[in-house]
């Protein structure tokens, strides 16, 4: 039988779109099939802030920061501590994966046109260990123009190779079977969905108008993970982190279903580390959403005190951008499953940043103009204080006991007594008398402050949270937030993916969040940041590369 394509990549995301542009610029032929519409190409990654992990980049050399590819790899596997027979393979990719951050990657991404904000953010900041998990140095680069930014150039090269011949797009197009050939996989089969005008992130409708089939070579999976499907997540939720959550915010659009994961099982793909994930602590009830149960994310600086819900000030090392599984494991084991940031109008004002490209203008509009306005004035940059006001989670009084009661209030059930909060905050406050302290927060703070970037853009001048000079007081409510999925298919360095027989399937490829951004899982059990993106990047290069000589 005829074939339709040399490859057939199935996802329209960051990963897909990659590997499609790899594959046609090497002169192979390659159809892309999504269940999504046109609108939704780039997927997650669109709607990222687009920050990239660097190591040794002219903007941190710019900034002082003395990175290298021996502290990377050390923060590496800190973070990942790799620890069974599994962890071959994404460790194999976790150590390419870096020499690539700190090699060619930059260059790479400026030839097709990708700019970086010149400010380097410090994320992950760690758990106070100098081998154990967190960033030692910024890393996390934040594209010019954010996510749209960073899917910019992949889609521009897609469109060129559709124009030459090479690449065909078929939307709406739902991939429910791998087939395979004499054991190798040799096409995909599925149903047509009815044309959906739904924007992008908004959910499609489902109804089947057809089915297709397409045959090609090779087929390269890049259809993400499971963080829109709840159901999936409290299945592969792990004992580790406690009991799942009840209640939780969702951080990515519900079209990330997981569905192709159980498809690649049956196709006789080997899964590995399902109970790996990745999904933050800091989220917020979108007022204004766009997908189902829209989450959004604080990205925070050091200074907000952190409380679990019952009022106690979450332990050392567990502030704001610290270390997001270990605190997500604390929050688990109190029994509920949320927790406050309780701050100042001064800490919001700068430190408060959200996730998302939507919530970013004057990054993803490229204005500076805009970017100036967030160190001028008392207030926040506009989406933070459109959350300030209409945000579900936010409580905003003059004093500490309306504060409470607020909170109080907003959870419904009086956990919280204001005299217990005010012994804590008030002990907290007095570490700022002098230029040093025994306060671990207090330390970081100063710590983060010789920092030029910090200082200049993300850490407010430390002060008593309880000053009213800097007020008004300010209690945030912080909701489970699902993202993203660490373990996944198991795959070679050229994102071949083996079956269970741990022998390679023929024909088959994974990459990008279904493949745990590169061998089933090469972040290990924690990531540093700015690293699923650059994931995508890197499983999608080398699969479309790989596939392509494959299939010469």
């Amino acid at each position: 039988m005829a074939e339709d394509a040399d490859v057939i990549v199935v996802g329209g995301g960051l990963a897909g779109l990659v590997a499609a542009t790899e594959l046609t610029d090497a002169g192979r032929t390659a159809i892309l099939v999504d269940q999504e519409g046109e609108q939704s190409l780039g997927g997650q990654a669109f709607w990222s802030l687009g920050g990239l992990f660097l190591v040794d980049s002219p903007e941190q050399r710019r900034l002082g920061i003395r990175d290298s590819h021996d502290l990377a790899w050390q923060d590496w596997l800190g973070a990942a501590d790799f620890d069974s027979d599994d962890d071959h393979w994404p460790r194999q990719w976790a150590e390419a994966y870096v020499a690539f951050a700190a090699g060619e990657k930059r260059a790479w991404l400026r030839a097709m046109g990708l700019r970086f904000f010149p400010v380097v953010g410090w994320a992950e900041r760690g758990d106070g260990d100098a081998m154990g998990h967190g960033n030692s140095v910024p890393r996390f680069h934040v594209t010019w123009g954010a996510g749209p930014g960073v899917v910019e150039p992949f889609a521009r090269r897609a469109r060129a190779a559709v124009a030459r011949g090479l690449l065909t797009f078929r939307f709406r197009h739902r991939v429910d079977a791998l087939t395979l050939t004499h054991g190798a996989v040799d096409g995909v089969s599925g149903s047509i969905l009815a044309p959906n005008a739904a924007a992008r992130g908004k959910s499609s409708n489902r109804e089947i108008v057809g089915e297709f089939a397409l045959r090609a070579q090779a087929v390269i999976v890049a259809s993400g993970g499971i963080g829109g499907n709840a159901e999936l997540v409290r299945k592969n939720w792990p004992e580790r982190l406690g009991d799942p959550p009840r209640r939780m915010v969702c951080g990515v659009p519900d079209h990330v279903d997981g569905r192709m994961i159980a498809i690649s099982q049956r196709a006789g793909a080997r899964l590995i580390h399902p109970d790996r994930m990745w999904h933050y602590v800091e989220g917020l009830q979108n007022w204004d959403p766009i997908w189902p149960n829209h989450g959004i994310r604080i990205l925070p600086g050091p200074s907000s005190m952190w409380f679990d819900a019952t009022g106690e000030r979450l332990p050392a090392p567990l502030y704001p951008g610290y270390d997001t599984l270990g605190t997500l494991a604390h929050i688990m084991r109190t029994g509920y499953d949320y927790s406050w940031f309780v701050l100042t109008q001064s800490i919001i004002r700068k430190e408060f940043a959200l996730s998302g490209s939507e919530q970013n203008p004057d990054l993803t509009g490229r204005s500076w103009a805009m970017t100036a306005r967030r160190a001028i004035g008392k207030s926040a940059p506009a989406p933070v204080e459109a959350f300030k006001r209409r945000g579900a989670d936010f409580v905003v009084r003059d004093n500490l006991e309306e504060l409470v009661a607020g909170m109080n209030a907003l959870a419904g059930d009086p956990l919280l007594e204001a005299a217990h909060l005010r012994r804590q905050i008030e002990a907290r406050d007095r570490q700022f008398d002098n230029p040093f302290a025994k306060d671990m927060q207090i330390l970081g703070i100063h710590n983060a402050r010789k920092y030029f970037g910090d200082r200049l853009a993300r850490v407010a001048g430390p002060h008593r949270i309880l000053d009213p000079r800097h007020g008004p007081l300010i209690a945030v409510r912080l909701n489970i937030l699902t993202r993203k999925t660490l373990g996944g298919l198991e795959t070679d360095l050229d994102a071949r993916v083996f079956g269970e027989d741990r022998e390679i399937i023929p024909g088959l490829y994974a990459v990008g969040e279904v493949a745990g951004f590169g061998g089933g899982g090469m972040h290990g059990y924690r990531a540093l940041e700015g690293t699923f993106l650059g994931g995508c990047l890197f499983s999608g290069r080398n699969a479309g590369r790989a596939a392509a000589a494959a299939v010469a």
